[in-house]
């Protein structure tokens, strides 16, 4: 079912949430406005352009790669919101082989440092809303979504549920993009790499704990700071 209190109406975006509401361990929750998950903004109408702007967002960050952000010219590309900030080399491989929990791990482990950096824009963005999204706002998104939420402090289980509610807003765009594959091979892997299902990031974030202390010993290791994981904790509490 999907969640129409969270959801956002930016058109023709799929995939767009507010994470405002989300609970936290100590009582608390996460501040409406303050982080929202999208799929790429490049499908944005006019209408969904002033949308995003009348949000009061002062951050935007993609998180694609360049090969793919030269495809569609980004509606706000040239605004001073918009900061492109790739967690892929480009000469990462895709994983493909393995599971989708098995690649988010090969990811984290792979390049701390552009986690890293994207979490750091999250800490230096001026006051207001940050819009979080890559393509489909699934992969990438869910897991830098995911360091940011588990810093300020929402459990495993909830950023988990969060996560799985992206599953239900692309299941048509993705059937389509499955009839457009050829390669039978190729079309079995995509759809085995499609479902969202929260077991997928909960394994994501038990691996950070196991192989990293956690996801603040990971991003502390990358780089991160006392000071810039108080500012996300800051931004994001209501």
């Amino acid at each position: 079912m999907i969640d129409n209190e969270r959801d956002q109406h930016w058109p023709d975006c799929l995939n767009v949430r507010d994470l405002g509401g989300l609970p936290t361990r100590d009582g608390g929750a996460i501040r409406p406005g303050a982080l929202i998950r999208a799929d790429a903004l490049n499908r944005l109408t006019d209408e969904g352009i002033a949308i995003v702007r009348a949000a009061g967002v002062s951050r935007i960050l993609d998180l694609r790669r360049e090969t793919e952000t030269g495809r569609a010219e980004h509606p706000f590309a040239t605004d001073p919101v918009y900061r492109n900030v790739p967690v892929q080399n480009p000469a990462d491989p895709d994983h493909e082989w393995l599971t989708l929990a098995g690649i988010y791990c090969a990811m984290l482990d792979l390049r701390p440092d552009l986690f890293a950096r994207a979490i750091a824009e999250l800490a230096a963005a001026p006051p207001g809303g940050i819009v979080v999204h890559c393509a489909g706002g699934k992969d990438r998104t869910g897991m830098v979504v995911a360091l940011a939420l588990s810093i300020a402090g929402v459990a495993d289980e909830v950023i988990a549920a969060d996560y799985a509610l992206t599953e239900e807003r692309v299941r048509q765009d993705n059937r389509v993009q499955l009839e457009l594959i050829d390669d039978p091979r190729i079309r079995a892997i995509m759809a085995g790499l499609q479902p969202t299902p929260p077991e997928v990031m909960l394994e994501t974030l038990a691996h950070l704990q196991t192989q990293h202390g956690g996801v603040r010993p990971y991003l502390t290791t990358a780089g991160i700071s006392d000071l810039e994981f108080t500012a996300i904790v800051d931004r994001l509490m209501a």
